[in-house]
């Protein structure tokens, strides 16, 4: 009998304890969305100086309360047979004991809501005058980033997606949108969440003490491809952020490379109704023998009258980038060497042909639909909630690959 009541007691506690050691692990490395440790910016920390603290109270607390429940449940149980026909000794009407059990909670509670109010307070501190000023879109399922760098208002200097570049040790003041439902944007590392609601406008100050990468989530559900809507922030130091945004204002330059203008067409005949590259000329319509570049000819090309940016990410720059499809897949190979470029991976053949994630890339290009979840049988409708299945070639999906190399 004892036995058995020693299993039966066992058996709960090992799975708790299961449950606990899961939560375990390399916070840098393996699980770099942990915001209990190892945060990299003020914000975070701030936070975290709020929750260590209110984690150990939570952790008297229950250890208190268990143990008043295990003290009372063996201290008071039944013997013998005898033993279920009486009543403990109750204490209903103990002043001292109620008035303890009052107040007690009700100061835990005081100093909790105070030093929550604080970090609120604190947390909510309007942004530095000299802080990067950022518009984020959520859009199903993938983020667009539009910066203000000349003061404005307008947002419209820089539109980028899936990476976040910041510079460190700077604040950013980001303004979170939604062009559809309701997403929320999280950097654990660098801050807590915040909704995006669509017709609303939500301010979140981030800011990374020092150069790095901090992955983040959408997390708050908001359809088939919610898991795979992730964050990305991309901190630098103050030269290599200007060398960045001076190359991402550059607007669009004709190839040269043969299956580069192949890709060229290809991308106009099928990606412009949703797509946006800043400059874009038509192809189609170049007089004959005209130069690859209209900067060095004496005409200029026709531009492109039917991109509408907005309901997918802006290209421009696309080859300037780590990730694509919401930051589901790495753009650039994940190895030390190719890390080490940076933002510049792909400024040189060599680099893209070394670094490029030509596997996943490809896959995209041929049926998106089947790598990423998204609405079916909506997908070609004006109220399309993903790519769709273009039913691009091979030879095609080799030229669009070496079009969106020089978009860099």
């Amino acid at each position: 009998m004892v036995r058995g009541r020693l299993r039966r007691m066992l058996v709960p506690l090992a799975g708790s304890m299961l449950l606990l050691l899961a939560g375990c692990g390399d916070s840098t490395k393996k699980h770099p969305q942990s915001y209990l440790r190892d945060n990299k910016g003020p914000a975070a920390r701030t936070i975290e100086n709020l929750i260590n603290p209110v984690f150990v109270v939570a952790g008297v607390v229950f250890v208190l309360v268990l143990g008043g429940c295990l003290f009372v449940a063996l201290k008071f149980r039944a013997r013998d047979e005898d033993d279920f026909d009486d009543m403990p000794a109750q204490i209903h009407g103990n002043m001292k004991a109620e008035v303890g059990w009052t107040i007690g909670p009700a100061v835990i509670l005081l100093f909790v809501g105070i030093g929550t109010v604080a970090t609120i307070f604190n947390l909510a501190k309007p942004p530095k005058k000299d802080a990067v000023r950022v518009q984020v879109y959520g859009q199903q399922w993938w983020w667009q980033y539009r910066y203000d760098l000349n003061g404005d208002g307008k947002y419209d200097d820089i539109i980028t997606a899936n990476d976040l570049v910041i510079p460190a040790g700077r604040q950013v003041a980001l303004r979170i949108k939604s062009n559809d439902v309701i997403h929320s944007w999280w950097a654990p590392k660098l801050n807590g969440k915040k909704d995006a609601v669509p017709g609303r406008t939500h301010p979140l100050t981030i800011e990374a003490d020092n150069p790095g990468t901090f992955i983040g989530q959408c997390t708050e559900y908001c359809g088939l491809s919610h898991a795979n809507m992730r964050v990305k922030v991309v901190a630098m130091t103050e030269g290599r952020f200007a060398a960045w945004t001076n190359r991402q204002r550059k607007l669009f330059k004709n190839p040269v490379d043969p299956l580069a203008q192949a890709g060229w067409q290809v991308f106009v005949g099928q990606c412009t109704t949703c797509h946006r590259i800043n400059g874009l000329t038509d192809p189609s319509k170049a007089p004959p023998g005209a130069p690859p570049d209209a900067s060095t000819a004496k005409f200029k090309y026709p531009k492109v009258v039917n991109q509408v940016s907005g309901v997918a990410p802006n290209l421009t720059h696309f080859a300037s980038r780590s990730t694509f499809a919401g930051a589901m897949f790495n753009l650039r190979n994940d190895t030390p060497r190719c890390d080490a470029l940076g933002e510049d991976w792909a400024q040189t053949d060599k680099g893209w042909n070394e670094c490029v994630n030509r596997v996943d890339l490809e896959a995209w290009l041929r049926n998106p639909p089947a790598v990423k979840p998204m609405a079916p049988g909506l997908t070609m409708s004006p109220n399309s909630r993903g790519m769709p299945n273009l039913n691009l070639n091979e030879l095609q999906i080799d030229q669009l690959v070496a079009f969106l190399q020089t978009l860099k």
